[in-house]
C-alpha cells in the first residue's frame, strides 16, 4: 500500500505549521523589543521622580523642616467665591451644600451653584437650601443642559462678576468643587495662607473607600495617592506648571480675571474637557504659580484634603478616564501646548502628562507578548515549530524592567500606605493589574471620542452618577 499522500500530507502540515511558527516569531519579537524598551523609558522615568521625592525628603528631614499644622495658621478673614457646576445632581447636591456649610463657617463665603433650567431636581434642592442660607447663590443658566462643565463655570462666573458689581466689593478668591465633595472645616484657611506667597492653590485629593469595589475604585486611592503625596511635590520642586485636580484648588480673583479678560470675558474654554487642568497651566504661563498644600490636620494627623467617592464600576472609570485622556492627553498637544524652552522641568512634567495613550500601546504590546509566546510554544510542542531561545540582551532587558515594576508596586504601596494604611498599601500592588485593564479600555474610547470631535461632533457633558457619604463615613 503506497502512503506518499499521507506523508505529504503530513509534510505539507508541518510546512504550514512552520510558517506559522516564523510569523508569531517574527510578531513576538517585535511586540517584545517595543514593550520593554517603552517599559525601560517608562520605568526610569518614573525611577527619576522617585529619586527626586527622596532627596527632597531627606533635605527636609536634615534641615527639620515639617509640614505645618492647621493651628498655626490664621483664621480665614477674606471673601471666598466657591463655584460648583451642578447637572444632574440631586442624589447628593443637597447633603454635600448642608455639610459644607456646617463645617465652613467663615462669614466671607458665597457657593454659587451652576444649574440648568431643564434640570428641576437640582434646582429645587439648591433653591431650598438657599432659602435657608444667604451663602449659597443658585445660577440657572439660559441653555439647556448638558453643557460642558466649562461652560457652566463661565455662566457662574458672569453670575459672580454682576454680583460684584451690585454690591461694590470684590472677592479675594476663587474655589472649585463638585457637587459630591466633601471638604475639610480648615480648607479656606490653608487656601487663604497659601494665597499669600502663590497664584494658585491645590489642595490634595483622597478618594474614599468604597466598600464594595475596594479593587474598581480602590485604584482611584492608588493613583491619587501617588500623585497628590509625591508627583505633585515633585513637579513643584522642578519649577513645573501645577495643573488643577478640579476640585480644592483656588485661585486669587484678580489673576482669574486677568485670564478671563484674555479669553473675551470667560475664564474657563468651553470647548475644553479639562477645564481644571487648563487652568492651572494658564496660570503658570501668565508668571503665576501653584502649589500642592500639605497643611496637616493635627500633629501626626491626616492632611488638609478633598475626599470623594470616585467611579466604582468599569464602565462609569471607562467613561471618567476617557474624558481625562481626550483633555490631556490628546487635546492637550495643541490647547496648552508646552512652556517656554529653558523650562527643562515643565518640558518634562507636561510630556508625562501626555503618555498616557503611549504608555497604554505600551501596555497592550507587554500583554500580547505572553499569547503570542503561548501559541509558539503550543507549535512547539506539536512538532511543527521550534522556538528560538530568549536573546541574551533581551533576558537581561526584562530582568531590569522586572526590577523596575517591583520598584513602583513599593513605591505606590508606600504612598498609600501612609494615607490608608498597610491593607490598602497590600492591595494597590494587585490593583495596578485593573488599573492598566481600564487604562485599555479608556484608551480605545478616547481616541475614538477624540475623532469624532475632530469631525464636528458637538461637546457635551459626558459625567458620572455621584454619591455622597453617610455620616459615619464623613467621621471616620
Amino acid at each position: 500500500m503506497d502512503d506518499r499522500p499521507a506523508e505529504s500530507e503530513q509534510s505539507g502540515a508541518i510546512s504550514l505549521g512552520g510558517v506559522a511558527g516564523q510569523l508569531l516569531e517574527v510578531a513576538r519579537h517585535e511586540l517584545m523589543l517595543f514593550a520593554a524598551v517603552g517599559l525601560l523609558i517608562g520605568g526610569i522615568d518614573d525611577l527619576l521622580v522617585d529619586l527626586l521625592y527622596i532627596v527632597r525628603g531627606a533635605w527636609r528631614c536634615l534641615s527639620g523642616r515639617r509640614d505645618p499644622l492647621l493651628a498655626e495658621l490664621p483664621a480665614a478673614s477674606g471673601r471666598t467665591a466657591m463655584l460648583i457646576a451642578a447637572w444632574d445632581e440631586s442624589a447628593v447636591i443637597g447633603p454635600m451644600l448642608r455639610t459644607t456649610l456646617a463645617r465652613l463657617t467663615e462669614p466671607g463665603l458665597t457657593i454659587y451653584v451652576g444649574l440648568y433650567p431643564n434640570d428641576w431636581a437640582t434646582t429645587e434642592i439648591v433653591a431650598a437650601i438657599a432659602a435657608v442660607d444667604a451663602r449659597v447663590r443658585p445660577v440657572v443658566g439660559l441653555h439647556a443642559g448638558p453643557t460642558t462643565k466649562a461652560a457652566n463655570l463661565n455662566q457662574v462666573w458672569r453670575a459672580l462678576v454682576a454680583d460684584e458689581a451690585a454690591a461694590g466689593v470684590r472677592f479675594d478668591a476663587i474655589v472649585l468643587h463638585d457637587a459630591e465633595d466633601v471638604i475639610s472645616a480648615g480648607e479656606l484657611r490653608v487656601i487663604e495662607h497659601g494665597l499669600r506667597t502663590h497664584e494658585g492653590v491645590q489642595l490634595p485629593v483622597l478618594p474614599l473607600v468604597h466598600p464594595q469595589s475596594r479593587w474598581i475604585g480602590g485604584v482611584y486611592i492608588d493613583e491619587f495617592a501617588e500623585a497628590h503625596t509625591g508627583r505633585l511635590v515633585v513637579r513643584q520642586m522642578v519649577a513645573a506648571s501645577l495643573p488643577f485636580a478640579g476640585v480644592g484648588c483656588a485661585v486669587r480673583r484678580d489673576v482669574l480675571g486677568t485670564i478671563a479678560a484674555a479669553r473675551g470675558g470667560s475664564p474657563f474654554d468651553s470647548q475644553s474637557l479639562t477645564e481644571d487642568y487648563e487652568l492651572g497651566l494658564s496660570i503658570a504661563d501668565a508668571g503665576g504659580r501653584v502649589m500642592i498644600a500639605q497643611v496637616r490636620e493635627r500633629a501626626g494627623g491626616p492632611p488638609v484634603a478633598v475626599r470623594e467617592f470616585f467611579p466604582d464600576t468599569i464602565q462609569a472609570s471607562v467613561r471618567q478616564k476617557a474624558r481625562w485622556m481626550i483633555g490631556i492627553a490628546l487635546a492637550g498637544w495643541d490647547r496648552t501646548g508646552w512652556a517656554g524652552w529653558r523650562n527643562i522641568g515643565d518640558h518634562w512634567m507636561r510630556a508625562q502628562d501626555r503618555k498616557a495613550l503611549i504608555a497604554v500601546a505600551v501596555l497592550l504590546a507587554a500583554y500580547l507578548t505572553p499569547l503570542l509566546w503561548l501559541l509558539s510554544e503550543l507549535l512547539h510542542v506539536a512538532g511543527v515549530h521550534r522556538v528560538r531561545p530568549l536573546d541574551p540582551v533581551m533576558a537581561e532587558l526584562l530582568l531590569v524592567n522586572a526590577a523596575l515594576l517591583g520598584w513602583r508596586l513599593l513605591v505606590r504601596a508606600f504612598f498609600v500606605g501612609r494615607r490608608y494604611g498597610a491593607g490598602e498599601a497590600l492591595r494597590s500592588m494587585p490593583r495596578l493589574l485593573i488599573g492598566n485593564f481600564i487604562a485599555l479600555l479608556a484608551a480605545r474610547r478616547a481616541v475614538t471620542q477624540y475623532w469624532q470631535m475632530l469631525r464636528g461632533r458637538p461637546l457635551h457633558w459626558d459625567k458620572t452618577a455621584h454619591r455622597f457619604p453617610d455620616d459615619a463615613t464623613i467621621a471616620a
